[in-house]
């Protein structure tokens, strides 16, 4: 098979292809390896290739929905037995995971081949993908911009067509951010919906899920099946599931009431492609005989970034910890700016974390009242288009002043101080829209339906009520059909 016609089908077309003996799961695997071959050298997106692994696969009997289908998973969270899970870190980069997360091995029973792991940042805590142990991974549409993070190699993989589709996961935006800036759909569950074991019961309380980036919404609904299959035993809770399978709700659309906004929730610019975004999206429904109107959730977006952020730098603290406990790593194998969320979350006392915790019930149940009247919500996923590579580096000063107080042990007094707050808000302010979707533990999806003039993509978001990814998948289907993208393709 010839790259053109590879690149030509979406997962579910080459699982048929191989169904149907038109080609052979390691002819498929050959393709894909040399198109990343042919691109990854640009890019940047594949850290740790698995060849021969995958070759070996390929070479025997495959089975399930996906049989013989080529397949990246992200090097975060996805571990693969017998090989490290580097998270982007220095201090993880040589210890070779004990066994299968769960999600790899619904992925390796669909029938994929595995044959690589993709960028991210140092423990996925950025919304871009620039880690200092493997560099950075660059967009395929620009190469001087971001594939977003924090799954953004499989986010270029997929866009520069080295896999129809990838795993990705997303604790605050991280599949949606890369599905925006590279032109794919993105889709993150529900919480609880997909397992997170056998490691962990959960990921950050619930708002970390895994999935994948795709080029089309059948291979994301399809995937979504396999990733559902059967409950996680050792889970926290059961997730209720449809009778009917996701790949068919993608099928059955029905009139929505949708709500939208393009004001940034914590008050920051808004770029104008970002508006125009949203404002041709709500055209596109109206047109499809969805009404759609102004509106958002009653909510403190300012406080909900701070909470969010609450969870994520004691989460960071806690797993800085771990991995020196275990393996010995110092601080030398931790970035800067891993050392500064991370004293950010130790400086935080307990009963602030739990008020900060507590508070998320508030924000589902606002947003549930939003739910009340509207099916779904609609915003940009990024306030503006793609950033460029070292845009949101952490500025000059606050890394000479961390450094300074970081010799002293005082690290954890720079948390809370105006610096502090303004470059954690100069971050958010390209990525707002998405962490409300974690904290609530609801799930959304980004759909590529905007591009600039200069070709960057710029993804709309949606968020659903709980146990609404078949709307969302319907109306992601909808859109997709009135207004294809699967074939649109970077020149590299």
């Amino acid at each position: 098979m010839e790259y053109a016609e590879y690149r030509a089908h979406d997962a579910v077309g080459l699982a048929a292809l191989v169904a149907g003996g038109e080609v052979t799961a390691a002819e498929l695997l050959e393709v894909a390896m040399a198109r990343a071959e042919a691109v990854d050298g640009k890019l940047n997106a594949i850290v740790r290739p698995m060849h021969d692994l995958a070759r070996e696969r390929a070479r025997t009997p495959l089975t399930g929905p996906f049989a013989g289908v080529p397949f990246l998973i992200k090097d975060l969270s996805q571990d693969y037995a017998g090989l490290p899970t580097g998270s982007g870190s220095r201090s993880l980069a040589h210890q070779p995971a004990e066994r299968h997360s769960a999600v790899v091995e619904r992925w390796l029973e669909a029938g994929l081949v595995i044959f690589g792991k993709t960028n991210t940042p140092e423990f996925g805590a950025k919304g871009i993908t620039e880690p200092e142990v493997n560099g950075p991974t660059r967009n395929p549409w620009d190469l001087t911009r971001t594939p977003g993070g924090s799954s953004g190699g499989s986010a270029a993989a997929v866009a520069a067509g080295v896999v129809p589709m990838a795993g990705a996961n997303d604790g605050g935006g991280s599949i949606r951010i890369p599905a925006a800036c590279c032109g794919l759909f993105g889709l993150k569950p529900g919480r609880g919906l997909v397992p997170a074991g056998p490691a962990t019961a959960e990921d950050l309380h619930g708002a970390a899920t895994n999935g994948a980036v795709s080029r089309t919404v059948r291979d994301s609904a399809a995937l979504l099946d396999v990733l559902t299959a059967r409950p996680d035993p050792g889970g926290p809770y059961l997730a209720a599931r449809p009778e009917l399978p996701y790949a068919e709700l993608a099928r059955r659309t029905r009139p929505l009431r949708i709500g939208f906004t393009t004001r940034s929730p914590i008050g920051t610019e808004v770029d104008p492609h970002a508006v125009a975004a949203v404002e041709e999206t709500a055209g596109l429904l109206a047109h499809l005989g969805h009404e759609v109107e102004p509106a958002e959730p009653e909510t403190d977006h300012r406080q909900l970034a701070l909470d969010f952020l609450a969870m994520w730098t004691t989460q960071l603290a806690q797993t800085v910890d771990e991995i020196r406990r275990t393996t010995g790593a110092g601080p030398g194998d931790f970035e800067l700016d891993t050392h500064l969320l991370a004293a950010a979350g130790r400086s935080l006392p307990a009963p602030r974390y739990y008020a900060a915790h507590h508070r998320w019930n508030t924000y589902s149940r606002q947003l549930a009242a939003f739910h009340d009247r509207y099916d779904l919500l609609l915003t940009p996923t990024l306030a503006r288009p793609p950033v460029r590579l070292g845009e949101l580096d952490t500025p000059a000063p606050v890394r000479a002043l961390a450094r300074g107080l970081m010799k002293v042990g005082l690290l954890g007094t720079l948390a809370g101080t105006k610096a502090w707050e303004r470059a954690v808000m100069a971050n958010l302010a390209a990525t707002p829209y998405t962490q409300l979707a974690n904290i609530t533990g609801r799930p959304a999806m980004s759909v590529p339906t905007y591009r600039t003039p200069e070709g960057l993509p710029l993804g709309t978001q949606f968020v659903g009520p709980l146990g609404g990814e078949g709307t969302l998948l319907a109306l992601a289907a909808q859109i997709e059909a009135e207004q294809p993208w699967a074939q649109l393709e970077p020149t590299l």
